[in-house]
């Protein structure tokens, strides 16, 4: 299992909403942010003598809640004292124009990572977008942000759709698996170990190795998470080495195949977790004796061959205009959410009160009132809910409470 934490790829991290002389080339005579000695950031970059500098190597990243992808590049600052003679020193930090600084704009949240290898993170995204919100939940930052914040680096191991936002974002970088404990050996036993399996034969294996500690039924919310993070733990080791076989044999000088193989590497990482997810669910739903469908096959649509991830009682039910439509449910499924979240509303007009449920931690207010508005039900796994305010920590439903409803409408087998 994994049990990093974020302590262990990170010194120290500080965030604010930037200010015009910060991000508006037009307001300021050059590229630079100001006030980080204020919150100690100063003891991670260091005191450069007055007249020098230092430089240092920089990842910088613009995301929205609208990009399947953020934009990122690899660049350098410059941490210097911009006070020269013997007043007292002013550092500051100064980047070059770039394609993701060129994009900066006033208002925008900006947070800085000192990471273990000595270089930079720099993550900028619009105010009140999702990324932010769940950027102030991992770093325990002040919900005033005005004026730069520190944040915390402790907390015990990492939540897998934490870790893989962090991932995604640079914070965390991939290491190799140092002590599978006999798991390369038994995966290659039960696979070929020369191709992987399809995703819900691997999940499958998930399941049935993770142990007796798991109960699908007493405690769903839970069982849920255990069973996606022991996948990602078992892939991550069979697809190193998968990779490193295939790469012994290399690929000569033809270049085409290794960008083939490189994406479809990634694509397989991509498509592979929203796919597991969907099938873990199935098989909790069925552990808890619920009557349901996922949608499979031409018959499994609702209005303009939209396709549901799940229907309860089943697309029948949902096909027979006898059939009432308060004893009718919809739950889509995405391991992330972002804009994509209104797709959901079109996928089955005879249900007003549509579910969603995903591993997307601390989703911004902005869009947890939309979906609020729309009639839309958020349904996250209770580990995940720390990383959501207050206030919309009574709204949620897990995964327990989402069992329950279906039940109370006696959408159950038998």
């Amino acid at each position: 299992m994994f049990t990093d934490s974020v302590a262990d790829y990170i010194e120290g991290v500080a965030a604010k909403h930037l200010r015009a002389v910060d991000a508006v080339p037009a307001k300021s005579n050059q590229h630079e942010i100001g006030g980080l000695p204020s919150v100690g950031f100063k003891q991670y970059l260091g005191e450069p003598p007055k007249g020098e500098s230092r430089v240092f190597n920089a990842r910088m990243v613009y995301i929205t809640d609208f990009d399947d992808a953020p934009l990122s590049l690899e660049d350098v600052v410059t941490w210097y004292d911009a006070r020269h003679e013997k007043r007292s020193p002013e550092y500051r930090l100064y980047y070059k124009s770039n394609a993701v600084t060129k994009l900066l704009g006033e208002g925008d949240f900006f947070l800085i990572a000192k990471l273990n290898d000595g270089s930079l993170l720099m993550v900028f995204c619009p105010p009140g977008s999702t990324v932010e919100s769940q950027l102030c939940s991992i770093f325990s930052l002040s919900d005033n942000l005005d004026e730069f914040s520190t944040g915390s680096t402790g907390g015990g191991s990492l939540l897998l759709p934490v870790r893989l936002l962090l991932e995604e974002l640079g914070f965390v970088k991939e290491e190799p698996v140092t002590d599978d404990s006999g798991w390369l050996d038994r995966l290659i036993a039960t696979f070929d170990g020369e191709k992987f399996p399809g995703t819900g034969e691997f999940s499958a294996y998930a399941r049935d190795t993770i142990g007796a500690d798991q109960d699908p039924v007493s405690d769903p919310d839970s069982t849920l998470m255990a069973w996606m993070n022991h996948e990602e733990f078992l892939f991550r080791i069979y697809e190193r080495h998968l990779v490193q076989e295939r790469l012994k044999t290399g690929f000569g000088e033809d270049v085409d195949s290794f960008i083939d193989y490189s994406l479809s590497v990634q694509n397989r990482r991509k498509s592979r977790v929203g796919h597991a997810f969907e099938g873990h669910l199935e098989s909790l739903f069925r552990a808890n004796g619920l009557k349901f469908e996922r949608a499979r096959g031409k018959s499994m649509v609702t209005e303009n061959n939209s396709k549901p991830d799940f229907i309860f009682p089943g697309f029948a039910s949902y096909q027979d205009p006898d059939y009432p439509e308060m004893n009718l449910i919809m739950l889509g499924a995405k391991t992330t959410c972002k804009d994509r979240w209104r797709q959901v509303l079109a996928e089955a007009n005879r249900i007003e009160r549509k579910h969603l449920v995903t591993l997307e931690p601390g989703i911004s207010t902005a869009q947890t009132d939309q979906m609020i508005s729309t009639k839309l039900q958020l349904v996250v796994p209770s580990p995940l809910h720390a990383t959501y305010t207050a206030g919309q920590r009574t709204w949620l439903h897990n995964i327990q409470a989402f069992i329950n409803e279906v039940r109370q409408r006696a959408l159950i087998v038998g």
